[in-house]
Order: C-alpha cells, then structure tokens, then sequence
C-alpha cells in the first residue's frame, strides 16, 4: 500500500517535470523573428550623418523613431561621406552581413552634383538592387530630385531613375529625400533647417526628413519575413 506521503512526492515530482517540460517547449517554440530585425542604411553624407553630432545624424534619429513606434529594429550606419553609386555598389557585399534582413539605399546625390551620366547611376543602383534581391532581402530606394542646372533632359532622365527601378525590383519607393523640407510652404523656415553649405539638413532638417522617411521604414519592416536561424 502506498502511503499519503509517496503520492504526494510522486505528483510533486510529475508537476516538476511537466513544468521544466512546458518551459523547455515554450523556449525551442518561439519565433525566430523575437530578434530584432536588422537594417542595412547604405548612403552617402546625408545617411552618414555628416556635419552633426552623433546623435543627431539620421541613422540614430531614425533608430530613435523606431524605437518610439515600438519596434525592435537595429538601423546599421553604413554611409560614407562623398559617396557615388559606384562607391555604394563597391562596398555593397561586405555591407550586407548574414544578420541582415532589409536594406535602405539612399545614393545618388553626389553623382548628380557631379554631373554624372544619368545612365551610368542608374546602372549602379540596379546592381545594388539586383545584390538586394539575390539575397532575398526586402528594399526601401530613397529617391533624389535633379535641380535644372543640367538641363531640362538631364533632370528628367534623373529623376526618372528611381521610381523606375523601385517598379522593377519590387523596393519601397521615398520619391524624394527633402521633400519634407521642399515642400514646406515657407522657403525661409526650409532654409533654417539646413547647414551652412545648403547641401545636408542641420539636426532639425534631419527630424523632419526623418519624420517623412519613417512611415516608408515601416512598410519595409512589414515586408521583412521570418527566418530561421
């Protein structure tokens, strides 16, 4: 005959078991996507940040943004000032590391400065793309806008190359980076947010364009699928 005691040492013992059992399960069962999904940003002097504080740059205002929206995203800083599409592309494989599950491309504006062969940045950029989607990474292409001191055909030809290629390759289109600020109804308040070389937005600007450019992250993020380690 068992005594109260075995029993109650022995449904002791089977509740022990079944709740390291539970835990165990519960631990190998959970989404692989609970890791915080990884942003590659490849740019130039606008996503690097170039004349700000650390903080104030985009790539940490833009981390900031998302942290507030509640997501767990880890933005990587990989802009380098002075940088073409050439250079991007360059510098594309070794950006892209196997924690990386979107990518962001904002290039185009110093080969625009430059006078650069519209044809010659759009090819830059498809390739960047097409590494994009070999590694089967959801994009985001942050358009730039031509001023006309090329010319009525150059700007065009520019502009055009973004949402063409953004069609194409299935990416998350930003029609312009400054939108946010060109847009503004006062000229003079748009100026005060940019530095002193009328090229990059001071801390503020970078704000507004952030505030612009978030809602086009998201929608990235959506696209992000799970994945397993």
């Amino acid at each position: 005959m068992l005594h109260l005691s075995t029993l109650r040492f022995r449904y002791a013992s089977g509740r022990a078991i079944r709740n390291v059992c539970m835990a165990v399960g519960l631990i190998f069962s959970a989404p692989a996507w609970a890791e915080p999904i990884t942003v590659v940003a490849l740019g130039d002097s606008l996503m690097a940040g170039y004349g700000l504080a650390p903080e104030a740059g985009l790539v940490p205002q833009l981390q900031a943004w998302l942290t507030e929206q509640g997501r767990d995203v880890v933005v990587v800083n990989a802009g380098v000032s002075g940088d073409t599409t050439a250079g991007g592309l360059s510098r594309l494989d070794w950006s892209l590391t196997p924690e990386t599950d979107a990518l962001i491309v904002e290039l185009g504006g110093n080969d625009m400065l430059r006078g650069l062969s519209p044809e010659e940045a759009r090819a830059n950029l498809e390739a960047i793309l097409k590494g994009g989607q070999a590694r089967g990474l959801p994009m985001l292409l942050v358009g730039m806008k031509a001023p006309g001191n090329f010319g009525a055909d150059y700007k065009a030809r520019f502009d055009a190359i973004y949402p063409d290629l953004a069609a194409q390759y299935g990416a998350v289109l930003l029609p312009s980076f400054f939108a946010p600020l060109t847009e503004m109804a006062d000229p003079a308040a748009a100026h005060a947010m940019m530095q002193a070389d009328g090229i990059h937005p001071n801390a503020e600007g970078v704000k507004k364009i952030v505030a612009g450019l978030g809602p086009k992250v998201l929608e990235l993020l959506g696209r992000v699928k799970s994945f397993s380690p």
